[in-house]
């Protein structure tokens, strides 16, 4: 079984996908509604929320955990692989949705990119790491937008106070460069306001949404790791944090309805 784990439902965008090119794979997906989002919390806070979550997931079985969230995968991915993983679960692996994302854009013509998430992806640098270390002439520029992953969580996609956290977003990234050849949405969140960044944004801007290259991205991971062996009996389970209440904001964003279990980490 695939564990699929994000702080909130912004997740569900990348399990879709998955589900989508690898329908047979049996996945359990848990979200952290009680404390989503992670995007405006420290660094350390993020890694030990994180870390508590993955555990849950590892210790329930599941070979491989996709961290589908950017700050989880920008702050605490590493860490975990580089000193937990060996020590505690040698034989398990946990995998992020950043690397996939720039090893997308380094084999695109694009070299001016605008990055749009969530401050603490921002503040931690890890996408500009990894372009370096892929050794990319992609010139990033980012752009933290406070306040707008919690007010998708909410399911307040369409109120006035997160058009004008889209507006200013938007706005200010052009500002820092106007040369921008496509905008990464690289929060798991924002493709639900996706339609508000492509009326914010220069209509010739093209925007880049993760879920998709994150999918085939771990199809090909799966090809080149088959001693994983996931189950592929084709079984789906959604856990939370939160209250039950979460199924119906988390239905809309997965497109179909489907129903949480809510769990204690």
């Amino acid at each position: 079984m695939l564990g699929v784990f994000d702080t909130g439902v912004g997740g569900l965008t990348v399990l879709k996908s998955i589900h989508e090119r690898l329908p047979h794979l049996s996945t359990l997906y848990l979200g952290d509604n009680a404390r989503a989002p992670y995007g405006g919390h420290s660094a350390e806070t993020i890694y030990r929320w994180t870390l508590e979550s993955v555990r849950f997931l590892l210790d329930a079985g599941c070979p491989l955990v996709v961290l589908a969230c950017n700050a989880a995968s920008a702050v605490a991915l590493r860490r975990m692989q580089q000193d937990v993983l060996p020590r505690d679960y040698p034989t398990r692996r946990v995998i992020g949705i950043v690397r996939p994302v720039g090893e997308y854009l380094a084999r695109q013509p694009f070299r001016e990119v605008g990055l749009l998430a969530t401050p603490a992806t921002v503040a931690s640098g890890y996408y500009l790491e990894m372009m370096q270390e892929l050794g990319s002439p992609v010139r990033l520029t980012q752009m933290g937008c406070p306040g707008l992953a919690w007010k998708i969580e909410r399911g307040e996609e369409d109120d006035e106070g997160t058009r004008e956290i889209v507006r200013a977003c938007s706005k200010e990234l052009i500002a820092r460069n106007p040369n921008l050849e496509t905008v990464v949405l690289a929060c798991t969140h924002f493709p639900r306001v996706e339609s508000l960044f492509r009326k914010a944004l220069p209509s010739a801007i093209p925007l880049l949404i993760q879920s998709d290259i994150a999918a085939a991205s771990l199809a090909e991971y799966l090809k080149r790791h088959p001693e994983l062996n996931l189950d592929a009996a084709g079984s789906r389970r959604y856990l939370t944090t939160g209250s039950g209440e979460v199924s119906e904001i988390a239905s809309r964003v997965y497109g179909k309805p489907i129903r949480f279990e809510r769990v204690a980490l």
